[in-house]
């Protein structure tokens, strides 16, 4: 159990009790009128640009978990080599605690952190990593993951038109004011302690339309949808158990499709209505389904677990009005214990294993087969940038590498962070930004910088 509780907190999990006794959530929805707050929303407020520069100029942000196509796929330019010095800092400074992502409109980075029994949303200008808000509100959770990491946030805010929604370790889903940060809305997720997971609510959710989706857990609520405006349900869907993954939407033939990874299975569903489309049961021990799936434009969608949960290849097809799901291979020597992966060309990086290490591996996401494994880094976090990935090791070692069919070639290293880095970065235009439990950084990967 020891064992588990490391990987289930480190993937900064799930629920905490909420009352029983309260109504169901499209009755729940909790918002401070216009002219009053509540005493727990303090807001710090700083220097807010007062331009932001023309569409045109402003660079590619980084909305959401994932980045702007939720699969830490970055659609820039970079430097292909590091001095040994390595990327130049542009700024460093304290954070609170947390495992919370970082998110980005292309001028401003917005993160979460834990102040006692509150959560603070925090927007940084991300030239120079001034504080530009803050808004700091109640947010409860009970730990009882057997390694206790505290009730720092897990899940990475989504930037929703001009709102950002967050989630805490305890399943509050909360809506802010994109520019000023002035609470608009919250809505607890969990209905009954039952629903919760010992080591936090770590699912980030993902917009579509004018709804936000997340994964939520429970009879009739394993997936739910809410009024992005309102914070209202829209809908709610099976009784999935909850796990620790994100949803992503798809494109199957043209059509969109929700995939949640939940606690036993890897499933589709119509994200207007919630209704189920397909189901492949994914078992892990103790329904630690932690890493987000990745998908393919030739329709392959790869899932992986650690806890004996191990590895497949889904193809995903329509046929008509209903939608074909076919393994196309299975095992269980490659299982993500948390973090993430990504693809390039047919072949997906991820850290592997439960425990120790967790070399970096390639898989070949056609066939399962595994290329090579590499120990360069320990664990690591990972972005990729056309042909290159940059890896951010849990011991806080950045590297620059160029993977192969044959292995990996490093072209790049700096050391970071001191303490244990296992957060994933996020790449703004030509900035990479990262945080461990103490700091946040900004590097300048552009050629030439």
């Amino acid at each position: 159990m020891r064992a588990f509780a490391a990987a289930v907190s480190i993937a900064f999990a799930l629920l905490s009790p909420v009352p029983s006794e309260r109504p169901p959530v499209d009755e729940r929805v909790e918002g401070p009128a216009p002219s009053e707050r509540p005493p727990v929303d303090e807001r710090v407020e700083g220097p807010v640009p007062s331009e932001r520069p023309p569409v045109d100029e402003r660079v590619e942000g980084w909305p959401q978990w994932g980045g702007p196509s939720r699969n830490f796929v970055a659609h820039t330019t970079i430097a292909t080599s590091w001095p040994e010095t390595g990327p130049r800092e542009l700024w460093r400074r304290p954070l609170g605690d947390g495992f919370s992502s970082i998110v980005s409109d292309g001028t401003i980075l917005f993160t979460m952190y834990r102040d006692g029994a509150n959560d603070v949303v925090v927007a940084l200008d991300a030239s120079t990593g001034k504080t530009a808000w803050e808004t700091k509100y109640e947010a409860p959770f009970d730990e009882t993951c057997s390694q206790r990491l505290g009730p720092a946030p897990r899940a990475a805010p989504l930037i929703a038109g001009s709102r950002l929604i967050t989630v805490s370790a305890g399943g509050l889903m909360n809506s802010f004011d994109l520019r000023t940060g002035e609470k608009q809305w919250a809505v607890p997720l969990v209905a009954s302690s039952s629903d919760g997971k010992p080591c936090g609510f770590s699912s980030s959710p993902v917009a579509f339309g004018s709804t936000i989706i997340t994964m939520a857990g429970g009879k009739g609520r394993g997936v739910v949808a809410l009024d992005v405006a309102t914070g209202r349900q829209v809908w709610a869907s099976q009784d999935f158990a909850n796990g620790y993954s994100s949803p992503i939407l798809i494109d199957v033939e043209g059509r969109p499709e929700l995939v949640a990874f939940t606690a036993g299975e890897v499933s589709g569903l119509d994200p207007v209505t919630g209704a189920l489309e397909w189901s492949v049961p994914h078992p892990a021990d103790y329904g630690v389904n932690v890493a987000m799936p990745v998908w393919g434009s030739d329709g392959l969608l790869f899932v992986s677990s650690a806890y004996n949960g191990g590895s497949r290849g889904l193809k995903v097809s329509r046929q008509g009005s209903s939608v074909k799901v076919e393994e196309k291979w299975a095992h269980k020597r490659v299982r993500i214990h948390f973090g993430n992966a990504v693809r390039i060309g047919d072949y997906v990086y991820t850290a592997n294993g439960d425990f120790g290490a967790a070399p970096l591996v390639a898989v070949d996401v056609t066939t399962g087969d595994t290329l090579w494994r590499d120990r360069t880094v320990p664990r690591p976090s990972l972005i990729a940038v056309g042909k290159q990935l940059l890896a951010l090791g849990e011991d806080g070692v950045l590297i620059l590498a160029t993977p192969a069919k044959e292995g990996l070639t490093v072209n790049g290293r700096a050391q970071v962070f001191s303490g244990t880095a296992w957060t994933a970065p996020a790449l703004v235009g030509t900035t990479l930004v990262m945080r461990d439990r103490k700091e946040i950084v900004a590097l300048q990967l552009k050629a030439g910088s």
